[in-house]
């Protein structure tokens, strides 16, 4: 069993999941990396340990539920503990509520919100067995507000939010939190394809006059997940800059 707390922070390979990962693991944490593709997450890895980090690697499709609980299993049978879940991986198949397909309904249902089930259920008896837990679910302001185009991504971000609050109310009495932080528009791979018109619009609406870095959100998550956050559950912490206040 090693002696630092363990962190499995899932699409981790780039973007957000990235962001927090690195955090993480600067803030001592063994960080356990997953993501399908095993190339960036060796880059991920390496980045970690040459900072003087630890870290290992997990290449997993989430959308696989049996193999991802199977895996956060083998971590804590591996590690001796799980300690942070982060489930952050997601994808989009945007598209108008009239023309979207049953196959992306589901695909975008399976990898955003299933996958987050699957790895709390296999993760919550180590850390009940710890009597210590920090679960984070990464949500989105399109599932607190909603967004138009985005009927299956915006059902599954409200979706963990819902299981957020299941999840906390189950598991408080062990010692575990479980807390949604949703951010809004945080420039990665998914927002630099957007029209500046679209970036102007959405920063008319915003307090903060720019767009999110993922070490915003970073920021945000390695609090939800340290000992000085044992009082806070349950929430949906909105990392948007201002844009959900109404």
């Amino acid at each position: 069993m090693i002696d630092r707390r363990v962190a499995i922070v899932t699409g981790a390979s780039r973007g957000i999941g990235r962001a927090i990962a690195l955090r993480l693991a600067a803030d001592g944490r063994h960080v356990v990396l997953v993501s399908r593709s095993a190339g960036p997450l060796s880059e991920v890895r390496s980045q970690i340990e040459q900072a003087g980090g630890a870290a290992s690697a997990e290449p997993v499709d989430v959308a696989d539920a049996a193999a991802l609980g199977a895996m956060v299993e083998r971590v804590g049978d591996t590690l001796g503990r799980v300690d942070v879940l982060v489930n952050n991986a997601g994808i989009t198949k945007d598209g108008l509520l009239l023309r979207m397909s049953t196959e992306d309904w589901n695909a975008v249902i399976q990898t955003n919100l299933t996958s987050a089930f699957a790895a709390i259920k296999a993760a919550a008896r180590p850390m009940m067995k710890g009597r210590w837990g920090r679960i984070v679910n990464i949500g989105s302001t399109s599932g607190v507000v909603g967004n138009a185009g985005q009927a299956n991504y915006a059902a599954a971000k409200a979706g963990l939010i819902g299981l957020t609050k299941s999840v906390a109310r189950e598991l408080g009495g062990k010692g575990i939190t479980c807390n949604c932080v949703c951010p809004g528009f945080v420039e990665t791979d998914m927002t630099a394809s957007l029209p500046q018109q679209v970036k102007d619009g959405v920063l008319n609406l915003m307090a903060i006059k720019r767009l999110g870095a993922p070490d915003d959100i970073a920021a945000a998550v390695a609090y939800v997940t340290s000992d000085a956050a044992g009082f806070l559950t349950g929430q949906t912490l909105c990392v948007d800059g201002g844009l959900t206040m109404c």
